[in-house]
């Protein structure tokens, strides 16, 4: 994309499960060089969610397991805002793999998808695992 910013995009966060619910919070980060007006990032779980979910603002399901949600806007160098959110598991199985990856980028181009594109392994125990 000739003539596009250039931004560098990535998630960082912790989530849990306990009883088939699982807790996420994440913060997204702009490596820069560019600032982006708003990006959005596809949370994609292994196992289907149950059909009733409150989501927060900004955030909207795409399918039966996955989520896609808002960033706002990423300043070069900097951080967004915190998205926590908590989703039920439909059944409750004892493991869940999450994917997380920018599906838009505000228009800006992101290079380097090694840190925007990651999977956690999250067990039924209450621990709490950080990516």
């Amino acid at each position: 994309m000739a003539g596009a910013p250039e931004a560098d995009l990535a998630f960082h966060g912790r989530l849990w499960m306990e009883g088939g619910q699982v807790e996420l919070r994440m913060t997204p980060q702009n490596h820069g060089p560019f600032g982006v007006a708003d990006a959005t990032v596809r949370l994609r779980w292994s196992a289907p969610l149950a059909d009733e979910q409150r989501l927060p603002a900004g955030c909207a399901r795409s399918g039966a397991r996955t989520v896609l949600c808002r960033t706002g806007a990423l300043p070069a160098d900097g951080w967004g805002r915190t998205l926590t959110m908590a989703v039920r598991l439909r059944g409750e199985p004892s493991e869940v793999v999450l994917g997380i990856d920018t599906v838009w980028g505000g228009g800006a181009v992101d290079r380097n998808h090694r840190n925007d594109r990651q999977e956690v392994l999250v067990l039924d125990t209450g621990d709490s695992y950080v990516f």
